[in-house]
């Protein structure tokens, strides 16, 4: 199976930067090369000063998270939770407000990556599952990072150990969900009217923590003991 393609459209009216997960077919379902475009897409979007990245999933979903057949196969599953984290580690620090529009399924690794974004627009369509441990794993996307921060210890919980599946209605009343719309991009802009400088001003604020580097690396851990555990079931 080949990667799936991140490609990356650019509006020129609104200084915002589309990033789309294309693989629709699986639901855009994300494998490590996918991780390696999305980063350098984000990466660009920075250096050319775009002041609002919008990122969306392709067809019917946003993203099914990561790609289950790549997931059975990994020869070091602490490196591929390492990338992700890293991956959507560069989205929270990057320069440009990242808005996730999100439409259809977000699953697993696509909540994490929507997690890592400044702003979680859905349709009243969209629907979440931290699904991870149906499989035996978790999310190691920095999931048990960000998580509990967004929604609080309990609603984190709640997710992350049913693995149940949410409405946008729910996931709206916990906070992981910023607004309901028809059409999330129009977020995007409004945002995009806004003075850029401002608009990175609020974010460094807002984002200002400290180091999440050894709870990374404890999830990465955790996640490569279970995958040896419980990779053979996972396509099950």
């Amino acid at each position: 199976m080949g990667d799936a393609v991140v490609t990356v459209r650019t509006s020129k009216r609104e200084r915002i930067r589309t990033i789309e997960l294309a693989n629709p077919d699986r639901r855009n379902a994300v494998t490590p090369g996918d991780l390696t475009r999305l980063e350098s897409a984000i990466s660009h979007a920075e250096r050319t000063g775009d002041p609002v990245v919008y990122l969306a999933g392709a067809g019917a979903a946003f993203c099914a998270g990561a790609d289950l057949e790549t997931v059975v196969s990994l020869s070091d599953p602490a490196g591929f939770a390492r990338h992700g984290a890293r991956v959507a580690r560069r989205i929270d620090e990057s320069d440009p407000v990242v808005v996730a529009g999100i439409d259809g399924p977000a699953r697993g690794g696509g909540v994490e990556l929507a997690l890592a974004c400044d702003l979680r627009i859905a349709t009243p369509e969209a629907t979440f599952a931290e699904s991870g441990v149906l499989h035996g794993l978790f999310g190691a996307w920095g999931g048990t990072v960000r998580l509990p921060r967004i929604v609080g210890e309990g609603n984190a919980l709640d997710l992350s150990l049913s693995g149940r599946t949410i409405d946008a209605q729910h996931a709206h009343r916990i906070g992981l969900v910023s607004r309901i719309t028809d059409d999330p991009f129009d977020v995007a802009i409004d945002l995009a009217e806004r003075p850029a400088d401002a608009l990175r001003g609020i974010k460094r604020r807002v984002r200002d923590r400290s180091d999440v580097d050894a709870q990374e690396r404890a999830e990465a851990e955790l996640f490569a003991r279970l995958h040896d555990r419980h990779g053979e079931t996972i396509s099950r």
